[in-house]
């Protein structure tokens, strides 16, 4: 990406409230402004029951979908504010907009980004800083659900059969359109979900 774009890598931890001040210290000194922060890190951890959840596992997801987005808002917001035209867009997934078995920390983190997304919004909008929302549903990458379940055989399973669910790229090509529209235009929220996943709870699946 370096090569093709000429971007200029950072490495941070966003849970990390110090490494995420330290890379925006880097950023700003080099450019002095930024136009738009998009928060993408995050992964769902486990796929427990409620009852059998994991504490550690449910404040590791709180800490990358929530607490992520909140040390890297405060550490851009003034330059966003100052740019005069400056964005945010957070990814957040179908998972914000309903529960089901098995994914109830991943739900909730998900939830909780939603939450401080449309409070942001509200808080930015006289500053001329959108705030915009992008909610994949069901997207196959190499890792996902490889780092969810554990192994390739079951990160398999979840996509058995679906014609072609969504890709990192068709994710990519969303969030670059939302930032790129007019800047009077704010695209609250997008949800995009392979044609063959109806909704949360139907997805329709070929036979092999």
């Amino acid at each position: 990406l370096q090569a093709e774009t000429g971007a200029h890598p950072v490495t941070c931890d966003v849970t990390d409230e110090a490494s995420v001040a330290f890379a925006a210290e880097q950023i700003l000194g080099e450019q002095g402004t930024v136009d738009a922060l998009a928060n993408i890190a995050g992964g769902a951890i486990g796929v427990d029951s409620v009852a059998e959840g994991k504490t550690e596992d449910y404040l590791q997801m709180y800490r990358m979908h929530v607490l992520g987005i909140l040390h890297t808002v405060r550490a851009f917001s003034a330059a966003l504010r100052l740019n005069g035209y400056g964005t945010i867009l957070n990814l957040t997934s179908t998972a914000a907009e309903h529960g089901y078995e098995g994914g109830a920390g991943y739900n909730a983190a998900k939830f909780g980004a939603r939450g401080l997304t449309e409070a942001l919004r509200l808080e930015e909008a006289e500053y001329n800083v959108r705030v915009i929302e992008v909610c994949p549903g069901m997207v196959h990458t190499e890792e996902f659900s490889l780092k969810r379940l554990g192994s390739a055989e079951a990160a398999e399973r979840v996509y058995a059969g679906v014609e072609k669910p969504l890709t990192a790229e068709d994710v990519a090509q969303t969030v670059t359109f939302a930032l790129n529209v007019p800047h009077h235009v704010n695209l609250d929220r997008i949800t995009l979900r392979p044609v063959a996943q109806a909704s949360q709870f139907k997805v329709i699946r070929t036979r092999g």
